[in-house]
């Protein structure tokens, strides 16, 4: 099974997961993320810094997508496992729609047909939301801020997100980024655990 957790920077995702960790261990998941699973993730890590034009940011993505598909997702999800991946293609279609926009012709369009025909949907996806004021406040000690993290990018992408969620409301889980830690990991947590009894009923005859 695929569980991939998304958000605008700022939601606390790094935070979701590592707490996860501890509080999955007993399922044995592996915990991934995109881009940097594979040595392309370096690659796209490169191009955000530098930030070179967005055509060849965004190729470099769809590889590292690739490459984890290749590497480890579908190796992983062949026996058994369960892979929770921090971002995946979601990320993409989001972030890089708007870093494309007036670049080429239907950014999103663009994107989804780079991923057809090979790419895998997850089974499950929570969604951490949050304003984008507080997203912002989070972020503002932050180091070596990236370029996708600007009020207008992030609203852009939240909203991109959203629209997701709405077009398929059965994979998505919209989690309140703005709760306590402690709340935001025993909702995941526990959802992570009814999606996989539900999904082991399903197998039994």
């Amino acid at each position: 099974m695929l569980i991939t957790i998304e958000g605008i920077d700022g939601t606390g995702k790094s935070t979701l997961l590592t707490a996860l960790k501890s509080q999955l261990a007993d399922l044995d998941p592996i915990f991934t993320r995109e881009p940097g699973a594979t040595w392309v993730g370096e690659a796209v890590r490169r191009a955000i810094a530098e930030q070179i034009d967005p055509i060849t940011e965004a190729s470099l993505f769809v590889a590292d997508h690739a490459a984890h598909l290749s590497t480890l997702v579908r190796p992983a999800l062949n026996k058994g496992r369960l892979v929770i991946s921090d971002r995946y293609s979601d990320s993409r279609f989001a972030y890089q729609s708007v870093t494309l926009k007036g670049v080429v012709p239907d950014p999103e369009g663009w994107l989804r047909a780079m991923h057809d025909g090979w790419s895998i949907i997850p089974d499950r996806t929570f969604l951490l939301v949050l304003s984008i004021d507080d997203a912002l406040a989070r972020l503002a000690d932050k180091s070596g801020r990236e370029h996708f993290e600007k009020r207008e990018v992030l609203e852009a992408v939240q909203n991109n997100y959203l629209a997701y969620a709405w077009a398929e409301p059965s994979r998505f889980v919209i989690v309140d980024a703005a709760l306590e830690k402690e709340e935001i990991v025993k909702f995941v947590a526990d959802g992570i655990r009814q999606i996989l009894q539900s999904s082991k009923s399903h197998r039994q005859p």
